[in-house]
């Protein structure tokens, strides 16, 4: 078993405070610091040590791709580690935005490869589906709400260029409202998103739809004349207490809004973008992968599986997740998975090694990585981690 050093990339909605309040380190930091990487995504893969210094854990991996990650994972996901993990740490609500299924990013990657001329959506062949477990109460959206609910918060606006967006929603046509929406005439989209601003301020504070205004209004300041603010609307606003998770499949739509959290995904950087970014933005291609179906349920709920070991378990064949928690009166635990693992620290200090090996010890916001070729694990000590693996 490795200990790991990832990457902090300094994404502009990123915190100065909070992974850096996570490793211990001084606060404000210089830059926002978004995302802590911890895997062995091309982009930024994260090292281990080596003889002569660090190793990049992709090149490690491709140097033994049966050794390394078993031959059953090598054999099904080829030499690459098919996971990444992630601290995320949002200050500012991040893009509306979405994920290709596995069969069409394969076959969107290749078209867009074959030709030169092609849009440039697509930075792999792979999908990239992916959890959150809320380190700190988080906020987010996920999924589309009841059609009728978000047409009734919209109506509320008294607009009457905004009729036929209530029309689609009342008809439970959720692809024609976010159509109409993100296709809204540029030369109208500021005054359309300041007249929403001002009707909402004539609305009192406890009105039924105020976590609908107070959002709009927080997404407006953020970003001005942006359809996306509205799109937010149709879809839930999920409040994550530490511990609880949310889910996002292909075609969810979604955005993080503010907290720290840890995220786990299968390794691919393929963001299809709906709004509230600077960014690139192709709505024509982000209709084609979103799923258009209400989530009645935005949380995804965990299995206890021994005392203190609690698992999240997703219907994709690239990672699940695992977290542990050691106290004073419990013993120590088995680490669960199997293949590759990547282990992080997120309170206290735990001990984590084979029986007769030299223990990692796990700080907040640490990480380790243990091979396929790894003995069993234990952790002791007091505090938690999250372990990444591959189900079996």
């Amino acid at each position: 078993m490795y200990p790991l050093t990832g990457v902090i990339r300094p994404y502009a909605w990123g915190s100065r405070t909070a992974i850096a309040g996570l490793q211990g380190r001084p606060a404000p930091t210089a830059e926002p610091e978004a995302e802590l990487w911890l895997g062995a995504h091309p982009g930024d893969p994260s090292t281990v040590p080596g003889t002569d210094g660090p190793v990049h854990l992709d090149g490690l991996i491709a140097g033994d791709p049966a050794g390394q990650l078993g031959e059953d994972v090598a054999e099904r996901f080829g030499p690459r580690l098919p996971f990444l993990m992630k601290v995320l740490a949002a200050a500012a609500p991040l893009s509306l935005q979405a994920h290709p299924d596995a069969a069409y990013a394969k076959e969107a990657f290749a078209r867009q490869e074959a030709d030169p001329e092609a849009p440039k959506n697509y930075t792999d062949a792979h999908h990239k589906p992916e959890i959150l477990v809320a380190l700190t109460p988080f906020e987010a959206l996920c999924g589309f709400r009841p059609p009728a609910t978000a047409a009734e918060v919209i109506a509320g606006f008294a607009l009457p260029r905004l009729d036929p967006v209530v029309t689609a929603l009342r008809s439970g046509d959720l692809s024609e409202a976010v159509r109409l929406l993100l296709t809204w005439p540029g030369e109208d989209r500021k005054p359309l998103i300041d007249d929403v601003v001002t009707a909402i301020a004539a609305h009192p504070a406890d009105h039924p739809h105020a976590a609908s205004h107070r959002l709009a209004v927080t997404l407006a300041e953020h970003y001005p004349g942006d359809p996306g603010v509205l799109v937010a609307l149709l879809l839930n606003l999920v409040r994550l207490a530490p511990g609880e998770a949310i889910w996002m499949p292909a075609g969810n739509l979604h955005a993080y809004l503010n907290g720290l959290g840890v995220e786990l995904m299968a390794a691919s950087d393929n963001v299809l973008r709906g709004g509230l970014t600077p960014k690139r933005v192709d709505v024509a291609e982000l209709l084609r992968v979103l799923r258009f179906e209400v989530l009645d349920d935005p949380l995804l709920h965990p299995h206890d599986l021994a005392p203190g070991v609690t698992a999240w378990r997703v219907p994709v064949p690239d990672f699940e997740l695992y977290r542990i928690t050691l106290t004073a009166d419990r013993p120590p635990a088995r680490v669960p998975g199997s293949g590759p693992r990547i282990l992080l620290g997120t309170e206290g200090d735990v001990h984590v090694g084979e029986e007769h090996g030299i223990p990692v010890t796990l700080h907040p916001g640490t990480a380790a990585y243990a091979p396929a070729d790894t003995g069993p694990l234990t952790a002791a000590g007091l505090g938690t981690i999250f372990v990444a693996a591959v189900p079996a």
